[in-house]
């Protein structure tokens, strides 16, 4: 596809996310409550798209309790700021080999379920939006593997799809996009699917602009990208996004630092997204905005 500037932009922040971040700033989320507050605040900030994970409030561990996940949309959902929501589906395909000689038993850390559960809570809430990682992949930390086999995710989409949630395709190197296409084509997901490009997350794509404009050359013409970097390259991956015709995600899922020794919000990493993004000279859109461009319908929960 050519290279053409996006003028009409959309922020997704990512809240909090499932890394073990809890204890390395006290900005992360870990309550509902702190969680949907800071969503809000990523709203006000410029944030159309607030994408959220859920933790145990009490010690920050990542989390997939249904009834956590019922308080953070509901509290989103009772306040005035409009944003749309997006809930994490990624959870539940974590294994963590035995090690080398003895992978077998699985150890500590692995959470292995099936399709239906680890859409228990899209089922339940209804958002606008939920991610789908589109592939399996080895993860930085020890034996761990993201874990989503073709059959999964064939599953794992259709409901998503026959519940009205556009699934996000979480693409962490150029076979997601692969796959990706190939459930498109059998029906699973509709034409207009969305992608987030997942960059420099060990040991998916790098950052690099070369291995990313490689995969944004794989997004169909008839498809909506966004794009991040991990750490010090989530502010310079936001114009690099634009520039290539995307959007953008921040956020503390993917960096906690606003500056060298400067802990960051959420909010104050939208903002920081906010100017690069109108300094280039495009506009960010908001949430109605975002809802006609992705054909979204804003549901009520069960």
């Amino acid at each position: 596809m050519p290279l053409e500037m996006n003028r009409d932009v959309f922020i997704t922040a990512a809240i909090t996310g499932s890394g073990s971040t809890q204890d390395r700033s006290p900005h992360v989320p870990r309550s509902p409550k702190q969680i949907a507050d800071s969503a809000i605040a990523a709203a006000k900030a410029g944030a159309a798209v607030v994408h959220c994970h859920v933790r145990d409030p009490e010690t920050g561990v990542p989390s997939r309790r249904l009834d956590l996940y019922r308080e953070v949309t509901d509290l989103i959902r009772a306040s005035d700021t409009d944003l749309v929501l997006n809930l994490t589906a990624g959870m539940g395909g974590d294994i963590v080999f035995g090690g080398v000689e003895k992978p077998l038993p699985t150890v500590d850390g692995t959470d292995m379920v099936g399709a239906t559960e680890r859409v228990a809570h899209i089922a339940e809430c209804l958002p606008e939006i939920c991610t789908l990682d589109c592939g399996t992949m080895n993860f930085a930390e020890a034996d761990y593997v993201m874990t989503n086999t073709p059959g999964m995710l064939r599953a794992m989409g259709q409901m998503m799809t026959n519940l009205g949630v556009k699934p996000e395709v979480e693409a962490f190197d150029t076979g997601h996009l692969w796959f990706a296409k190939q459930l498109v084509e059998e029906g699973i997901l509709k034409p207009d699917a969305l992608v987030q490009l997942c960059m420099g997350v060990p040991w998916g794509a790098p950052d690099d602009l070369n291995t990313f404009m490689a995969m944004v050359n794989n997004v169909p013409k008839e498809w909506t990208f966004s794009a991040f970097g991990l750490g010090r390259s989530q502010i310079p991956f936001v114009a690099a996004s634009v520039l290539a015709g995307g959007n953008v995600r921040v956020g503390l899922e993917d960096n906690l630092m606003l500056d060298r020794g400067v802990l960051a919000t959420n909010a104050q990493l939208v903002d920081r997204a906010v100017g690069i993004i109108e300094n280039l000279g495009a506009k960010v859109i908001g949430p109605a905005e975002v809802r006609a461009k992705l054909g979204l319908t804003k549901q009520a929960p069960k």
